[in-house]
């Protein structure tokens, strides 16, 4: 196979000008990159499905282990954990580890966790098994995306990225409601076997496609640590953090909206689901283009976009049309991950691995951050469409950090 370690030293002024340069000088065809990437996107599709499916079979889970389904949703709160605890070690303790190598302990990790969650025979040990799941997460997302944005051009790293991605987005619309599907007519048990499943697929494709490389030369943990020293770093985790923390505070209580709020049937939840996810699509790929046009300027109009369709979203929710019309628009706010991924690898200097995890943190942050402040909301009384302005308060919150994030920037510069 051939080395991915000359792509890895490929920097902006050397390649920009020839969009093959990257993968040439690594010796990778055109066809080599799409069945890298596509190996990348079958692994971040089976942790979406992995992550969201769950959230359809609560009840199922709770009446087979004996629990209320409000206890079954510590399962997802221990995931979500593992993602925030997980992202930051692993990277750390990683340094030395090629790529390769170590994306194919984190999908092995990802599938035996998955596996045996599926035989857990009581609720706790279920919960410590999606914990241990979780763990992997963040980065395996961090390190696909070094890997994929290696091997173009960096004016398409973020499309490389955002191709990545594209698995997690196609798993809320395909891979979510299929596992559901399963795991309701059949057991729980199923949709997380098949979970796993994946994940072994996964393993044998980046077996097959990926390259060996080299450790990067200085790589330790020592040096992944220094970008917790660099404030862009945090200004960036910060506005995935906080300016993300919209999307999921609507989407967290999208069912009881559609059903309480614009008078639709159980049935049609489905349909706005789909759209929902329909619209990560988009986003996703409409942002990773947008961003290796103008990186900042799709994180800054994003983060104002979904402050005004999430409003509208609150004004409009009693009407079912306007509702479907503003759940895909907010599911296309996902375009701004792609382009924070990027922009932390453009502000982590020699710290890649590290920032690149810590992004799928700061999601899961913006994830308990976002479905905690729309339930206070809710419970204070007013009402699930008030997700919406949950939502645009926090959108606008990660513009102020963005602001922060570009006025810091220019005094830095000022001061060289």
């Amino acid at each position: 196979m051939s080395d991915l370690a000359t792509v890895e030293s490929c920097v902006p002024e050397a390649c920009a000008s020839n969009p093959g340069t990257a993968r040439a000088e690594a010796g990778l065809s055109g066809l080599a990159v799409a069945l890298i990437t596509f190996a990348l996107s079958v692994g971040s599709f089976g942790i979406g499905t992995g992550e969201f499916a769950i959230m359809g079979l609560l009840p199922n889970l709770a009446g087979d282990l004996g629990i209320t389904t409000p206890q079954a949703g510590y399962a997802i709160s221990a995931y979500a954990l593992g993602v925030v605890v997980g992202a930051p070690i692993i990277a750390v303790l990683a340094a030395k580890l090629p790529r390769r190598t170590l994306l194919l302990a984190l999908m092995a990790v990802f599938a035996v966790g998955n596996g045996v969650s599926a035989l857990a025979p009581d609720f706790g040990s279920f919960v410590a098994l999606r914990f241990f799941t979780g763990l992997p997460h963040g980065a395996y997302f961090g390190v696909a995306a070094l890997v994929a944005a290696s091997m173009v051009a960096p004016n398409r790293r973020t499309q490389a990225v955002g191709r990545v991605m594209l698995g997690l987005t196609v798993a809320t619309l395909i891979g979510t409601p299929v596992a559901t599907w399963l795991g309701q007519i059949v057991s729980w048990r199923i949709a997380f076997g098949m979970v796993g499943v994946i994940g072994l697929l996964t393993v044998a494709l980046i077996w097959q496609f990926l390259p060996m490389d080299r450790v990067q030369e200085g790589a330790s943990p020592m040096r992944e640590l220094g970008a917790f020293k660099r404030k862009q770093v945090w200004y960036t985790l910060g506005i995935g953090a906080v300016g993300f923390g919209g999307m999921f505070s609507v989407f967290s209580y999208i069912a009881s909206t559609a059903t309480e709020v614009a008078g639709m049937p159980e049935s049609a939840v489905a349909v706005v689901m789909a759209l929902f996810g329909a619209g990560m699509i988009v986003g996703n790929l409409l942002g990773a283009w947008l961003a290796d046009r103008d990186l900042l300027a799709t994180i800054g109009g994003t983060l104002v976009f979904s402050a005004v369709v999430m409003s509208v979203l609150s004004l409009t929710a009693e009407n079912p049309y306007m509702l479907c019309l503003c759940v895909f628009l907010v599911g296309s706010s996902v375009a701004i991950g792609p382009a924070l991924q990027t922009r932390l690898m453009d502000v982590a200097a020699d710290a890649q691995t590290l920032a690149a995890a810590l992004n799928h943190s700061a999601f899961n942050i913006a994830n308990a951050l976002g479905a905690w402040l729309g339930g206070v909301a809710i419970a204070a009384g007013y009402g699930f469409a008030s997700t919406g302005w949950v939502g645009a308060v926090l959108a606008v919150a990660g513009l102020g950090v963005f602001g922060l994030s570009l006025a810091s920037e220019r005094s830095a510069r000022r001061v060289a």
